[in-house]
């Protein structure tokens, strides 16, 4: 898999949180939790330091988040070919509906339209699966009927009815597009997934399309398909690519706009390169040139601001192939970074002690930076749900031969954990009052350190055998890799180096995030899952095929155990050691299979540990959690940036404020920042 993202939120993040502060930690009187629907809680974020940027520093993070803001029409597109159809019908009688706004169908469409709001579609965000209006078809074309028209996603001709017959299946029929992404293996994962990435194509037509560009001798092979839709016209394959002048024309030209007057506030020489070859990536959609642009931004290490803003996340397909749409801007936390900066300097000593095979281990690790930083504002693909780590670029051949850079979202991290106070989480699952207290006492440290192993480290490590395609673990690739970086952290939390070098405090931290991410493997992130259904997300099945295999592999000298107290199922660890020993084993494994391109390898492994459920297990977790009143999935609300001007228009203070409610912001997005045509 290309894309090196952890998604959050981390059910470890719940039970590190479960205390006020300690010590001589400030209280912290700055509100994190804001409304709470379905599945769902919305917190704020700090964006602390900002006060402190120059002025042109601020202006550089004010004209990049116009930007990261002006894609985000594109994401909800790439989610589903109706979903900007769909949004602004939600929307228009969310705000003009002229009856009852206390009838439970508008309360049920109200909590629908947050849903579709939230995963940027009308399918979960991490599940995938279409969600289930609560409310029905009379309500909503009746309530479509009192708004204007006008105010409707009407096509040229189109009446309210016909508008409703055409888009009412999408929404009510369970039976069609049921998932966004199909991951069912001996399914035409194409023709079964609601995604917006191809269009009439099968499966087989699209791994021949871009198996036909692939030149098995080249060196610096770009990320085909990445930055186009797929489609069939006249019985012909070929690409629609995203730039200017093509598809999604619309929002790239404004996202343009403001990189060129953010090109004009550049820190530096180098900062104002990555400006410049992205803006030229924007103009001619050529992959070359997105390879230039990756290889200018791993080079630009001395900008205090740094930012992505591009089709990056590839988790959204299918076939792990195109890339979804966002953004995040952010700057350097100077004094978290000397813990990712002491990593980092140590790549090439952790990767010549890895237990993987000598024969895909890299010779000279280059270009390995990593660094703790403070968001300023998400968009696209990380908004609202987001990550807690990022290693980009995805290309392999320029992460060996230029590097990469890893980070650490800081200000994330302490929002998820403050807002996670005092919830009860960790006194219902976690086996005793001794690992309770293991995870009070080393729990935000060891998520941090496992965080920055594998986004520094572990996706940055090990190469692949000469001839391997990239993409040959097709659907399983995404699992692969996620598992290969998590695995890599949980070695080495547990190696004295991480004493030596400072970063853990003595030999007992890291089993605190040992118990927590096998609970978690092994039970707590079912609690994500509805009843009944698989493992489809890459990071839970990731999860699930470390904690499972692992347990299987010990179970003969009871490593890892189910044990019942007071007719519930905990886990508990009895052998750390033999733990770290088989998580070196998998590491070896999983390592393999990628350097080696072993298909066949990977949907074993991941079919076997990664899939399937046991349905008693679930539903008793499931109704634990239930009783708790908690949200599985958090999301973030954004701060609001006001650029402060004289009279000749000149900016001489942008200033940020973090009180805009979760509807008022999605309705000002949708708004000022609805830059495509409803049906693209």
């Amino acid at each position: 898999m290309k894309n090196k993202f952890i998604q959050l939120t981390m059910i470890a993040t719940m039970l590190t949180a479960c205390n006020a502060p300690k010590g001589n930690e400030v209280a912290d009187d700055f509100n994190y939790n804001d409304e709470q629907f379905a599945d769902l809680q919305m917190i704020r974020y700090k964006v602390q330091g900002f006060e402190d940027l120059t002025l042109k520093q601020k202006e550089l993070v004010y004209y990049l988040s116009e930007a990261a803001l002006e894609g985000r029409d594109i994401l909800f597109d790439q989610n589903g070919k109706y979903n900007l159809t769909i949004r602004k019908m939600l929307e228009t009688v969310y705000t003009d509906f002229k009856g009852d706004k206390t009838d439970e169908n508008f309360k049920g469409m109200e909590t629908y339209l947050k849903r579709v709001w939230f995963s940027n579609g009308i399918h979960h965000h991490y599940g995938c699966e279409k969600f289930v209006p609560a409310f029905t078809p009379e309500f909503f074309r009746a309530a479509l009927k009192t708004v204007d028209a006008a105010k409707l996603p009407l096509a040229d001709g189109q009446t309210v009815d016909q508008l409703c017959d055409e888009i009412f299946p999408v929404i009510f029929d369970p039976t069609i597009m049921p998932k966004r992404v199909n991951q069912a293996d001996g399914e035409d994962l194409l023709l079964t997934s609601a995604c917006n990435y191809y269009a009439d194509v099968t499966q087989k037509e699209a791994e021949d399309f871009y198996a036909k560009m692939k030149d098995p001798n080249d060196a610096q092979p770009v990320m085909f398909g990445m930055n186009s839709r797929l489609v069939k016209e006249n019985g012909k394959v070929q690409e629609k690519v995203w730039k200017v002048g093509g598809l999604y024309t619309e929002a790239i030209e404004k996202i343009v706009y403001w990189l060129e007057k953010a090109k004009g506030v550049a820190e530096n020489d180098q900062q104002k390169a990555v400006i410049e070859k992205l803006i030229q990536f924007y103009h001619d959609g050529d992959l070359k040139t997105f390879d230039a642009y990756a290889i200018e931004w791993v080079k630009d290490l001395d900008s205090r601001i740094d930012f992505v803003n591009c089709f990056t996340e590839s988790y959204g397909d299918p076939l792990g192939m195109k890339a979804s749409w966002e953004s995040i801007v952010n700057f350097k936390d100077l004094e978290a970074t000397k813990r990712t900066e002491t990593i980092s300097s140590n790549a090439q000593w952790f990767e010549d002690h890895s237990p993987v095979d000598s024969r895909f281990k890299k010779e000279t690790v280059k270009g390995v930076t990593a660094k703790v930083i403070t968001a300023a504002i998400i968009g696209g693909d990380l908004y609202p749900a987001t990550a807690i780590g990022i290693n980009l670029p995805n290309s392999n051949w320029i992460r060996s031969a230029h590097g990469s850079k890893s980070v650490t979202i800081g200000n994330f991290t302490e929002a998820y954990s403050k807002a996670a106070h005092g919830n009860g989480f960790a006194q219902e699952f976690v086996v005793s009052p001794a690992e309770i207290k293991l995870m009070e006492t080393y729990g935000d440290l060891t998520d941090n350190l496992h965080t920055d192993l594998h986004e520094c480290l572990g996706h940055g490590s090990g190469k692949l055998l000469p001839g391997v395609d990239p993409d040959t673990l097709k659907a399983y690739g995404s699992t692969i890799e996620e598992a290969r970086a998590d695995l890599f952290g949980l070695y080495y939390l547990a190696d004295d180096k991480l004493v030596e070098l400072g970063l853990t405090p003595d030999k007992e931290a890291y089993k605190a995030q040992y118990y927590s991410y096998m609970m978690n493997g092994l039970m707590t992130q079912l609690v994500r899952i509805d009843l009944g259904n698989v493992i489809e997300e890459a990071h839970m099945r990731n999860r699930a095929l470390i904690a499972r295999w692992v347990m299987e592999k010990g179970a003969a000298d009871k490593v890892v155990e189910f044990v019942k107290k007071d007719g519930k199922t905990y886990v508990q660890v009895n052998d750390y050691k033999k733990l770290r020993d088989l998580f070196g084993q998998l590491l070896a494994e999983i390592q393999r299979i990628k350097s080696e391109g072993d298909f066949e390898a990977a949907r074993d492994i991941v079919e076997n540990y990664a899939v399937q459920i046991d349905p008693v297990l679930h539903a008793e977790i499931l109704e634990r959690y239930k009783k708790l009143n908690l949200a599985p999935y958090k999301g973030f609300i954004n701060p609001v940036y006001t650029a402060v001007t004289d009279a000749e228009g000149n900016i001489t203070d942008v200033t940020i404020d973090y009180t805009e409610g979760y509807a008022e912001q999605m309705l000002r997005y949708s708004n000022e920042y609805a830059n495509l045509p409803y049906r693209n």
